[in-house]
């Protein structure tokens, strides 16, 4: 990884607040320099990564080199990229005496969406807050473009199903939180859009409390022409492991109808040969999908404690497999085969979620002020709006 740093003449000059914020930046237009402005007015150091937007916009950096240190990609990398190549100079590159152990961090982004006003109410509940992660949420209305709102909509509802945390606005890019964080925040993948959902991910289920502040957001045009997102692309780095888990998922359930449909054309489809089919089945297909999830999916060592957990819970969709499945065959009479395809479709869910938050789930820690790993409890397991 390579970067430039330019640092900043006026700054180097005035004694430096107990807030930093960090700016990626691609392609910036005016709506920086009034952004960067504005902060230095509040008394703000500034961290702007300059994310590969190339020569066209040197000018738009150059005329703010004065008030902020100015980190630059030689190429596009992502957002996350360039908030971590932020973190990183805050904890290892910055001259000493630029270091504030104390301060606390928050993000932004560069297209003039956030008011520096609520950057700044969010700075001061951080500095309150440190172990927290401080989001400032938007109001999902009419007044949102419509590719925002359903986005913001849809990634709400699988962040809940996934992490079991509810968070008013999974996209939001105004965060704030302490120094402490920093280690936890640099090992978190990603380095496009998806590194923000994977951002609350990591903190719902390392328990790191995430507190929210509503805040103002400015849209340019319905179509919000002024954001990076692709919808696509970006989309499918968001929701990557629920499609892992889902494509994992298919193709042990492709496997499992196979083999339930194969032993069937040896065996009388008697209930006692339909429940021995689906049994059997179920333990090859179980096999071949726990290997799958350790490997690509949950990214895990096979170890007896997960091996146990998964096995216990494959026994118990089992259990409910046959249930449903008898239930459909022989009370509500649906041929055997349909009632398959219903009976998996009903566990499919289920599965997910007991196998990310009870059998694969990952326990994180951080480091705490002084210096000691542990766990920081989530109070009530909610999240706080103040």
């Amino acid at each position: 990884m390579t970067e430039s740093l330019e640092l900043p003449g006026k700054a180097k000059k005035e004694a430096y607040s107990m807030a930093v914020v960090v700016i990626p930046a691609y392609k910036p237009d005016e709506e920086l320099m009034k952004i960067t402005d504005r902060l230095w007015a509040y008394g703000c150091r500034m961290i702007v990564v300059d994310d590969g937007s190339g020569e066209a916009y040197r000018a738009v950096f150059d005329k703010i080199k004065d008030v902020c240190v100015i980190l630059h990609h030689p190429e596009n990398r992502g957002k996350g990229a360039a908030i971590k190549t932020a973190l990183s100079y805050l904890k290892n590159g910055a001259p000493q005496e630029e270091k504030q152990s104390g301060d606390v961090i928050g993000v932004m982004d560069a297209d003039g969406q956030h008011l520096p006003e609520d950057m700044m109410r969010l700075l001061n509940f951080a500095e309150t807050h440190r172990k927290a992660l401080v989001l400032g949420v938007r109001t999902v209305g009419r007044e949102m473009p419509l590719k925002s709102r359903l986005g913001n909509q849809i990634t709400r509802m699988v962040f809940r199903l996934v992490s079991g945390v509810a968070v008013s606005d999974t996209q939001t890019g105004l965060r704030a939180f302490g120094p402490e964080l920093i280690t936890k925040l640099l090992s978190v993948s990603g380095e496009r859009y998806e590194y923000e959902t994977n951002v609350l991910m990591a903190c719902a289920k390392g328990r790191v409390p995430i507190e929210e502040l509503p805040i103002d957001t400015i849209y340019r045009d319905r179509s919000n022409s002024s954001s990076h997102f692709h919808s696509i692309r970006d989309s499918v780095r968001i929701y990557r492991d629920m499609l892992k888990f889902t494509l994992s998922s298919f193709s042990g359930f492709v496997l499992d109808y196979l083999l339930f449909s194969l032993f069937l054309l040896f065996l009388p489809h008697t209930a006692f040969c339909v429940l021995l089919a689906n049994i059997a089945a179920r333990a090859v297909s179980a096999f071949c999908n726990y290997s799958m999830n350790c490997c690509f999916v949950f990214h895990t060592n096979r170890r007896m404690q997960t091996a146990a957990r998964y096995f216990a819970l494959a026994g118990v969709i089992l259990l409910l497999n046959n249930l449903i499945l008898g239930m459909l065959v022989q009370v509500l009479h649906v041929p055997v085969h349909p009632a398959k395809l219903l009976t998996e479709c009903l566990l499919f869910l289920f599965s997910w979620l007991m196998q990310n938050c009870v059998i694969f789930r990952r326990e994180r820690v951080y480091a705490l002020p002084e210096g000691k790993e542990g766990s920081c409890a989530h109070p009530g397991g909610k999240v706080g709006m103040i």
